[in-house]
């Protein structure tokens, strides 16, 4: 691509990502963010007060396949400036959870009320940054072609505690036959700020999930019989640590309904 080809591409794609920002905000989108903003980086959300946040860096930082860190915000700032131009974080996400005192306390579709002077926001990578690079593929990817949410498990995978955070891997799910099941993990592998490579193949029971028609998160989607199915780690994973924490309050967004930037996938690649 010619560096005028590619301007005009990035530049499209950013146009893209802000027009999705604004139906997000004006509360047109409040769905899943599964297949959207193909070719950007998308990012797990978690917020939370100052005195909380060293330690909920220390615990990225000691389990980078689970959250691996692209963006962290100034405490009371909802720019997220190296992420997108325009970003305001307290409406740029199509549903939010509530944490208190570790209990989801309830969803809304933005925290302007709620902001605090002291949030610090974390945006962690997300495995629907890769899908995109695995249709590019030439992979079919399940949940995106039945238009659903990515099936998301709690898992017997312990994280590294770190400070106040401990807890299971949370786990996303996509069935692929033999072949296709290596291919995708050559090019997962290429994005470790998108979870990178899966942690787990085959049998779900070896790690703690009994019924792989039943998600804990997102939504079921059809595993058939000449599939395996093939286990990331999950972003989702930090509220498995808040649960465990309990911070007085913490935010994230609903699994599936990510923070759409303006950085590229191929910008975070390693190989």
């Amino acid at each position: 691509m010619q560096t005028g080809e590619y301007s005009d591409f990035k530049n499209g794609l950013l146009e893209q990502a802000s027009s999705l920002r604004s139906r997000i905000r004006s509360g047109a989108h409040t769905g899943t963010t599964s297949g959207l903003a193909q070719s950007l980086l998308q990012g797990n959300v978690v917020i939370l007060p100052a005195d909380w946040a060293a330690d909920f860096l220390l615990y990225c930082q000691s389990n980078p396949v689970a959250c691996p860190v692209i963006g962290i915000s100034s405490p009371g700032d909802p720019a997220l400036p190296d992420l997108g131009r325009d970003i305001d974080i307290r409406t740029d996400i199509p549903e939010y959870q509530i944490f208190r005192d570790g209990e989801r306390a309830e969803r809304v579709n933005d925290i302007q009320s709620l902001w605090q002077g002291d949030f610090v926001t974390f945006v962690l990578g997300c495995s629907f940054s890769f899908e995109d690079a695995l249709i590019r593929a030439g992979l079919s990817v399940r949940n995106v072609e039945e238009g659903a949410n990515v099936s998301m498990f709690r898992s017997n995978l312990a994280t590294r505690p770190a400070g106040r955070f401990h807890g299971n891997m949370v786990v996303s799910m996509r069935p692929f036959r033999g072949a296709d099941a290596i291919r995708a993990i050559q090019v997962t592998t290429r994005l470790p700020k998108a979870h990178g490579a899966p942690v787990h193949i085959g049998n779900p029971e070896l790690i703690g999930i009994r019924d792989i028609s039943s998600p804990d998160f997102g939504d079921p989607v059809a595993v058939h019989g000449d599939e395996l199915p093939l286990f990331w780690a999950c972003g989702v994973t930090p509220q498995i640590a808040l649960e465990n924490a309990r911070p007085p309050i913490a935010i994230t967004h609903v699994p599936g309904k990510m923070l759409l930037t303006e950085r590229l996938n191929e910008e975070l690649a390693v190989l």
